[in-house]
């Protein structure tokens, strides 16, 4: 059983690295992949580890629906980012989404969100 996570306990892996290991040894090609924030479990860096296996799958006939806050996810080339508000549901582009316009202006002023 252990090679369908990569040949390592998963119990002996970071949060991150086993969700990852998830994804890279349990999800398939031809698959419908269901993912509720994700970046959860994820640094930066293996986001974008993320986003290359979504990309392979892709290419293999998968799809995502992904729930995120993270803007590196959401920068998922062509993808449709729909965003819920209390003006309901609507189709956005990536710089339109609230999370992105937050983590892009915070680093100029940190201190504004104090």
């Amino acid at each position: 059983m252990l090679e369908a996570y990569g040949g390592q306990p998963l119990h002996e892996l970071s949060h991150g690295e086993s969700f990852l290991a998830l994804a890279m040894h349990r999800f398939g090609a031809d698959g419908l992949h269901l993912l509720d924030e994700p970046e959860a479990a994820l640094s930066p860096l293996r986001q974008m580890s993320m986003l290359r296996r979504m990309h392979d799958l892709v290419g293999q006939g998968s799809q995502f629906v992904v729930a995120t806050h993270a803007p590196i996810l959401l920068a998922y080339p062509d993808a449709w980012i729909y965003e819920l508000d209390e003006r309901g549901m609507r189709r956005v582009e990536y710089d339109e989404t609230s999370t992105v316009r937050v983590a892009s202006r915070f680093p100029q002023r940190p201190e504004g969100y104090r």
